[in-house]
């Protein structure tokens, strides 16, 4: 029998991406005793990087559905970190987004709405976290989000 995440992943049509591996000097995630923190995934849909400004080039709804992104890449990464056992998720602690927008965009929480939403929706209450929506001038490679998560799984 299959685990109650992938069954649910399944359900949405949602096929998880490889955990990829990082673009610079540091590695995708850190565990420490139940603790992980999964380094910042950026916007990617079909292998390419969504790009741009939100509330320049894009609107509030398309970059949720960037953010969206994130929290999938997110989720390979924690399943990475789980030894490729999802039973061994407990809960996603934390997230953090940030949003490539101009300055007078203040909707930064709607935005990274779309991964929490999204980890709700996969998780059910252990998807429920604390987070911060922060506005960024820029983000590498001229994506529009970037996400970073901490996760609980058992030892």
């Amino acid at each position: 029998m299959s685990n109650p995440i992938e069954s649910r992943l399944a359900e949405m049509g949602i096929t998880l991406p490889q955990a990829t591996a990082p673009a610079a000097n540091y590695i995708p995630f850190v565990r420490v005793g139940e603790t992980v923190f999964v380094s910042g995934q950026i916007s990617m849909k079909d292998g390419e990087m969504i790009k741009g400004k939100v509330g320049a080039d894009l609107t509030v709804d398309e970059g949720a559905a960037a953010a969206r992104t994130c929290a999938i890449s997110l989720l390979a990464q924690a399943k990475a970190a789980c030894g490729g056992d999802f039973s061994k998720l407990k809960r996603v602690v934390k997230l953090t987004g940030f949003v490539n927008s101009t300055p007078e965009f203040g909707d930064q929480p709607k935005v990274t709405n779309g991964a929490s939403d999204f980890l709700v929706e996969v998780l059910g209450e252990a998807g429920q976290h604390s987070r911060s929506a922060v506005s960024a001038g820029a983000l590498p490679f001229g994506v529009a989000v970037e996400i970073e998560g901490i996760f609980q799984i058992e030892e």
